[in-house]
């Protein structure tokens, strides 16, 4: 076979093989297999590698910037953003100051005690209990030096270890006390030991009696042991406090004895009294009250209260009699 009779060896013919598309359908008709195809070339070029040619990829021009939203993503603006806001914050805290003094000073709020200009220190808060801040202990102590304890008394006697005291027990109509007597004045006494009885029963239609009362309590007065009490002052505080806690209001004091003296070997104040008042529905126009008051060399002072109205005068030697039977416990 010559040379001229071998398709492979044309000069001028060129092989290629591509695919043929097999179509998706099951149905369509099958794939033909490869064939070759022949490309003629112009003359007087010789066969060569099929390659691609064509122009190279168009680039597309970068995308442009965005403006409004480089701006949130901008660190010097964000920044700039931020110090405006607290900037802002600054003035008006500024502003608000400027106006809260400028009230004051208007006012005259900022020159008072504790005021805003007030350079004038506070002193610590008082802690010491409400006798001892309304009655100290005076400069120079009182010339009762305690005498030693007295002979006690024979015959039935109430004890009050908690006020430290014992005094006579009487009998009938008296009766131990069944509940505590709390005062409404400053010092908020409660006498929790006696004894009392009804003079007179439902006196105000709703219930409330009127009583006879030997009443002892104690009134804490200091914050350290072997403290000097004010006997006239503490005295003094625990009568107000009484005429305004167990008596009908706008009464009136007509005063009878106010002395120191020893009670028990101790050094005590004795105050005697009679108070007049008009309360609706009580046959008692007025009531004899003594108080005694014993410093017992602790921080606490003992008290004996007694009060007899003027519609039982046949007990009004108890104020007396009472308050001279005290002893230390």
């Amino acid at each position: 076979m010559t040379e001229q009779n071998s398709p492979w060896a044309t000069p001028d013919t060129q092989t290629v093989i591509e695919p043929v598309t097999v179509p998706a359908s099951p149905s369509a008709a099958p794939a033909e297999p490869f064939r070759r195809r022949e490309q003629r070339v112009a003359g007087g070029y010789a066969s060569g590698r099929v390659g691609r040619s064509g122009t190279p990829p168009v680039v597309p021009p970068p995308d442009l910037p965005d403006l409004e939203r480089a701006g949130d993503d901008d660190p010097i603006r964000r920044n700039q953003r931020i110090l405006k806001w607290l900037g802002g914050g600054a003035i008006l805290v500024v502003a608000i100051g400027l106006i809260v003094i400028l009230v004051s000073v208007m006012t005259n709020n900022a020159t008072t005690p504790g005021g805003l200009f007030n350079k004038q220190a506070e002193g610590p808060s008082d802690t010491r209990p409400e006798l001892a801040r309304r009655c100290p202990p005076p400069t120079i102590p009182p010339d009762n030096p305690n005498q030693g304890g007295e002979e006690v008394p024979p015959g039935p006697r109430t004890s009050d270890g908690e006020s430290g005291i014992s005094y006579k027990q009487y009998g009938q109509p008296w009766r131990p006390l069944a509940e505590n007597w709390r005062d409404q004045g400053e010092l908020k006494i409660t006498y929790r030991i006696g004894q009392d009885f009804v003079t007179e029963p439902n006196y105000d239609g709703a219930g409330a009696d009127y009583h006879a009362t030997i009443l002892s309590g104690h009134v804490p007065a200091a914050v350290n042991d072997g403290m000097v009490l004010d006997l006239h002052c503490v005295g003094d505080q625990i009568a107000a406090d009484v005429r305004v806690s167990f008596y009908p209001k706008g009464n009136q004091l007509e005063q009878i004895a106010a002395k120191d003296l020893t009670l028990g070997g101790r050094p005590a104040r004795l105050l005697k009294f009679r108070l007049h008042f008009n309360q609706p529905g009580l046959r008692a126009k007025s009531e004899l009250v003594s108080i005694a008051l014993v410093d017992l060399g602790k921080p606490e002072a003992a008290i004996l209260y007694v009060s007899i109205p003027d519609t039982h005068r046949q007990f009004d030697y108890v104020a007396d009699e009472a308050p001279e039977s005290i002893r230390p416990v």
